[in-house]
């Protein structure tokens, strides 16, 4: 694990004669494009290392006085200066948290095997960095990534919490319901200005044990990961699982209530498994945790592929998986690799088709990710016998421009390569902008993808009364979608909701007679709860999406009307006239 990457806090007042002059020039300037910023903060340097940061400038702000001092708002201040604004463009604050190494059910070839980290992920990736460095600790990830957030001037208050890590569903129930409510505890203490990281630091005690035992640690011999991971973990806390990993429903579900209202709030939960994984009680299972969106991975509608890759399940496992959390109101990404052991292009390309256009499947998110090497996966051995290559930069390029052009306007898809350093890549594409050079190919061609993520109306300011409702129909195996939708008149998208009306019978009593709302999404900058802006958010065209699917459903002939809602959305649907559920909350069509 080696040295921590956290660094020291950031003093303002230290460098308070230098900060001043700087954040008055910046407020003074409106608008203010990259270069002016450029020019001012070299103007004024940090005294004795270089230059202001982003964040620093913005914590001069805050230390010296504010809008009362320099004219600006803390809302137009940040708006000069905030970094990657991309990150909340869609309309809430992602968070993403690792969970800890643990084994995992799978032996797929393609993998990582990191013993330092959850399966399938490396040391290097970003989000893995800021695992390991809060020691997987998930109070400790979360405090500080919305630290991070605020201190670069983004908003916090609506909070997509991302779990990502090995096999969600194989980590033990007890690690569960404590990793969830451990990350609602530190929403709840941020949004309330709590710090309660140094209480959170002693816990788990053992990993500082566990850091040092693993520290370049690689696989040898026939060792598997399982096997190295699992000694590790019994050897520092006496089990899998440590005595203070775990906590029982009832007090997730306090730190949930608490959320409801809170300042920061979950307004979406994404877990991360695998098609073979999925069954009711599994499914329950994470809906009582929160969740409303699972990542499922799908790999490959080839049965021959996934048997060659020792998947471990095959195209019917993620048919009943589809059905099942459709069913349940879930909303799904599907992770779809290409290049994989015994693939082939065209395979490829027809697989995607499939997958985003058979009503057994049409996932709502998608991450395609080409196979790439790394020096611990089985793989290497096919790639040292000659048994796979990767495919050529043209040829990828081919197949990833040709799926993102199948991908329809009801899917979005959210990645196209993993976060790979480019040193731990032993063969495969080392492009890190492929879809941007994907798109560039299509242009040439004179096509574009019209998947959601290249129609989203990101930061553009929107005229409510200018919109067009649109509503699209698909079948899928358990009934109709309808994808209905608020777009400009340059084809922006502005807003959407996913409506579900099933044609099986109620799998939950609560939806018994109930079409079902899976998601409500609204672009635009993200804004605090409570606030109005230039945003399409709190605009009140949710309401009105909501209201447009309630007569559809009343039309179908269906009495009620459910919602799968995230713990910090049920206030919102309660003012709709939601009433609550155990897992669910609905109302009279």
């Amino acid at each position: 694990m080696g040295a921590t990457r956290r660094q020291l806090r950031f003093d303002p007042d230290a460098h308070a004669g230098e900060l001043a002059p700087l954040v008055a020039a910046i407020a003074a300037q409106w608008p203010i494009d990259a270069r002016t910023l450029d020019r001012l903060v070299r103007r004024y340097p940090k005294r004795g290392s270089g230059l202001f940061r982003k964040s620093e400038i913005i914590a001069g702000y805050r230390a010296l006085g504010g809008a009362p001092r320099f004219g600006a708002s803390e809302p137009d201040f940040v708006a000069r200066l905030r970094p990657r604004p991309v990150r909340t463009l869609s309309g809430v604050t992602p968070v993403t948290v690792l969970t800890k190494p643990y084994p995992c059910p799978g032996r797929c070839v393609f993998c990582p095997n990191d013993v330092r980290m959850p399966k399938s992920y490396l040391a290097d990736e970003p989000g893995a960095q800021r695992a390991e460095d809060n020691r997987f600790d998930p109070y400790l990830q979360t405090w500080n990534r919305l630290r991070a957030y605020r201190e670069t001037g983004h908003p916090t208050s609506k909070v997509e919490l991302i779990v990502l890590g090995g096999t969600w569903s194989h980590y033990p129930e007890p690690y569960q319901r404590w990793f969830v409510k451990r990350c609602f505890d530190a929403l709840n203490d941020f949004g309330a200005g709590i710090d309660g990281r140094p209480a959170a630091g002693e816990a788990p005690a053992h990993w500082n044990e566990l850091a040092t035992r693993v520290e370049g640690r690689a696989l040898d011999g026939d060792s598997s990961y399982n096997r190295v991971v699992g000694r590790e973990l019994r050897a520092v806390a006496g089990g899998l699982l440590h005595a203070s990993e775990a906590c029982v429903w009832e007090e997730l579900e306090t730190a949930q209530r608490c959320n409801e209202m809170a300042g920061a709030r979950c307004v979406g939960l994404s877990l991360e498994t695998r098609p073979d994984q999925v069954d009711v009680s599994e499914v329950l299972r994470m809906r009582r945790l929160g969740a409303t969106k699972v990542q499922l991975g799908v790999q490959s509608l080839d049965d021959a592929v996934l048997a060659a890759n020792r998947r471990g399940h095959d195209v019917a496992a993620a048919r009943r998986a589809f059905a099942l959390l459709r069913r349940f109101g879930f909303k799904i990404q599907v992770h779809y690799m290409l290049n994989l052991l015994g693939a082939a292009p065209e395979g490829d390309v027809a697989g995607f088709r499939a997958l985003v256009g058979a009503p057994d499947f049409r996932p709502d998110e998608l991450k395609l990710y080409p196979t790439l090497l790394v020096e611990t996966a089985e793989l290497m051995r096919h790639f040292e016998a000659g048994e796979w290559r990767p495919y050529a930069d043209d040829q990828l390029l081919d197949v990833v421009a040709a799926c993102l052009e199948s991908a329809p306007e009801t899917v979005r898809v959210s990645r196209v390569i993993r976060d790979f350093s480019s040193h731990e890549i032993v063969a495969g594409t080392r492009t890190a902008n492929l879809r941007e050079v994907a798109e560039r190919c299509l242009a040439e061609r004179g096509a574009s993808p019209r998947d959601i993520r290249a129609r989203e109306i990101r930061g553009e300011a929107v005229d409510a009364e200018m919109l067009v409702l649109r509503e699209q129909a698909y079948a899928t195996s358990t009934g109709d979608e309808r994808f209905l939708s608020f777009e400009t008149a340059e084809d922006r998208l502005v807003g959407f909701l996913r409506l579900s009306l099933p044609s099986a019978g109620a799998p939950y009593p609560e939806l018994e007679g109930a079409a079902l709302i899976r998601e409500v999404h609204i672009y635009g900058a993200s804004l605090e709860v409570g606030s109005r802006g230039v945003s399409p958010q709190h605009g009140g065209l949710g309401r009105r999406l909501v209201e447009h699917a309630a007569a559809i459903a009343r039309r179908a002939g269906y009495a009620r009307l459910a919602v799968i809602s995230a713990v910090g959305t049920r206030a919102w649907y309660r003012s709709l006239g939601f009433g609550d559920g155990v897992l669910y909350q609905t109302t009279a069509c």
